[in-house]
């Protein structure tokens, strides 16, 4: 047997990471089915609220949408544009859904960096490259 004989032999070991858990994935997935129908119920519920409570909303946010008049001249758009005309106050629940989404979307972001401060992972992976050790000089003019 030769010296380097047995070098094909071994076994390739992976040293990458091959990404994320699935588990991680398949949560992130189910956010962004979960968020928008979360914040779309809330958007509903807080523009319910300010009308019975009678607070003070822009009026271009109310009553029904007005659609251009092609739509009206096309069958397949009607279809779909005509039930949404339909819904009252349909801006205002529209731009309520975009604000929770903004904010439920900010609170998740703040909560998962609080954790993941907390559980302090390495700096530095194991095919990262130490950092450079150079001292500056310090030059007087």
């Amino acid at each position: 047997m030769g010296k380097h004989s047995g070098l094909s032999k071994q076994k390739e070991t992976s040293v990458g990471n091959k990404g994320p858990h699935p588990v991680w994935r398949g949560i992130g997935c189910l956010m962004m089915v979960i968020v928008p129908a979360i914040s779309i119920v809330v958007g509903n519920g807080i523009v319910k609220y300010a009308l019975d409570n009678h607070w003070r909303l822009p009026p271009q946010l109310l009553g029904y949408p007005q659609l251009p008049d092609i739509i009206y001249k096309s069958s397949g758009l009607k279809t779909i544009f005509i039930p949404l005309a339909r819904i009252p106050n349909l801006y205002a629940y529209i731009l309520a859904s975009i604000i929770c989404i903004f904010l439920i979307s900010t609170v998740i972001s703040f909560i998962y960096a609080v954790i993941y401060r907390m559980a302090n992972p390495h700096r530095y992976g194991p095919l990262d490259a130490p950092p450079p050790k150079i001292k500056a000089k310090k030059h007087s003019r």
